[in-house]
């Protein structure tokens, strides 16, 4: 049978292992449109159309925002992907023990991305589009944008919105189906079943370098003179970004010390299921990493946003002359409901992926004397870590960040915190977190204990 068609019956056959994926790709291919279709009204127009406006321009408006925008949309992409790839590693190991080669087990999954990106390219764009339309309007009551401008479907935008998400989906399967594809057959049938010991020495490699690059864009952030703050916010944005890529990529090792630092405490307050709960989070540091890595993304660009925007209002209140306007803060608190809304999407597609896939695991829970309120107890206390674990690290890469542009915007290291905003924050990531696991495991815990642990995981 060729790969492609087994490629799309996995597909059918699964289709919860696929809709974050399809989820993130939407987001990916709907923000590109969006910026590529303002970025193409402006370069359309006729000349002169933009006379009359205040402020940077659409055309810079676009870039800007649409840099931050379009990077954390595929960050989300690569994330889903390797869910949808985790969740299919027993039937890509079977297929291995079947004389399925590496090269076609790589193959499978990149025709599942590229039937992915197809399906949700249609209505991407279409999202994509009436969004472009809603932000220019938005621009033009402002005075940002000339009212002779307009958004009309453009074939060219589009087009590079799906080849974005294609290019970028493709690449990662590469990275996403290397642990299964590169290990002889039998040994991948075992893999499938259980965790990878250790960090890679590669990835851990790319993860100091995002340290790094990090490091550079705060530093940058923190020097730029006080004309420049436009350009120390989005050097603060992409320096935030380059940590959590570094906290994705070594997130097995950074969430494993507080993880067991508050596991402790569970074993003491509650000695049954605390005890097993703290003995999971420290045993699947993997997985422990994946749920923790879309928690920090949420609460550290959300944190990062609000706390640059609040600075910035405060230096424009403070200063008459300051160089931050009422705008520059209407527009930072555009891009942060954008960004959280990238955050809420991935956290509710990663949690909801990985609790949902430990339907063998607690059917085996139930075998061994359990019952169906001690799993979903220790099922609570592992999504309270996680979510505390999580904002800790999503907090400390916030606090560098907005450390970094307060330097830029007051002098001072210490910037403006609205703790209000913040508690909000954190309070949106314990909703989205705590019911999106113990719900997905509530699922995750029906049936007959005897029938799942013999069938299928998931």
């Amino acid at each position: 049978m060729p790969v492609s068609l087994v490629a799309l019956q996995q597909m059918r056959g699964r289709p919860a292992a696929f809709v974050g994926l399809g989820a993130a790709l939407l987001l990916a291919v709907a923000t590109t449109t969006l910026f590529g279709s303002l970025l193409a009204a402006e370069l359309t127009a006729p000349d002169g159309s933009g006379a009359r406006t205040d402020g940077p321009g659409v055309a810079v408006i676009a870039g800007a925002f649409g840099e931050i925008a379009v990077l954390v949309s595929l960050f989300v992409v690569v994330n889903a992907l390797g869910f949808a790839v985790e969740r299919q590693h027993r039937e890509l190991a079977l297929l291995r023990t079947v004389a399925a080669t590496p090269r076609q087990v790589r193959r499978l999954v990149r025709v599942q991305v590229v039937a992915a990106v197809l399906l949700v390219s249609g209505p991407g764009w279409v999202l994509g589009t009436v969004a472009a339309r809603g932000l220019l309007a938005a621009l033009q009551r402002r005075g940002m944008a000339s009212p002779d401008l307009s958004v009309t479907p453009a074939v060219l935008p589009m087009l590079v919105a799906t080849a974005a998400a294609l290019v970028v989906g493709t690449a990662a399967t590469a990275v996403a189906a290397r642990r299964i594809s590169r290990i002889p057959p039998a040994a991948a049938l075992t893999a499938s079943a259980t965790e990878q010991a250790r960090t890679g020495v590669p990835r851990l490699l790319v993860g100091l370098v995002a340290v790094a690059g990090g490091a550079l864009l705060l530093r940058l952030a923190a020097t730029r003179p006080a004309q420049d703050l436009d350009k120390a916010g989005q050097a603060a944005l992409l320096g935030s970004l380059a940590l959590l890529v570094a906290l994705a990529l070594t997130g097995p090792l950074t969430a494993r010390l507080p993880a067991a630092v508050l596991g402790a405490p569970l074993r003491v307050l509650s000695p049954g299921t605390g005890w097993l709960a703290d003995a999971h989070l420290r045993g699947y540091a993997r997985r422990l990493s994946s749920a923790v890595v879309p928690v920090a993304l949420l609460v550290g660009l959300s944190g990062t946003m609000t706390a640059m925007t609040h600075t910035a209002k405060r230096a424009s209140d403070a200063d008459t002359g300051s160089v931050t306007s009422a705008t520059d803060v209407w527009l930072r608190q555009g891009e942060l409901a954008m960004l959280m809304c990238f955050a809420a999407v991935s956290t509710v597609n990663t949690l909801v992926a990985v609790t949902a896939d430990r339907r063998r695991e607690f059917a085996l829970l139930r075998l061994a004397g359990a019952t169906r309120p001690q799993v979903m107890r220790m099922l609570a206390a592992e999504a309270a870590v996680t979510t505390v674990v999580g904002v800790l690290l999503g907090g400390a890469v916030a606090a560098a960040a907005t450390a970094a542009y307060g330097t830029a915007v007051t002098g001072s290291a210490l910037p403006s915190v609205p703790e209000a905003a913040c508690g909000w924050i954190v309070a949106g990531a314990a909703v989205l977190t705590l019911p999106g696991i113990l719900a997905s495991g509530a699922w995750a815990v029906r049936g007959p204990a005897a029938d799942v642990a013999g069938g299928d995981r998931g």
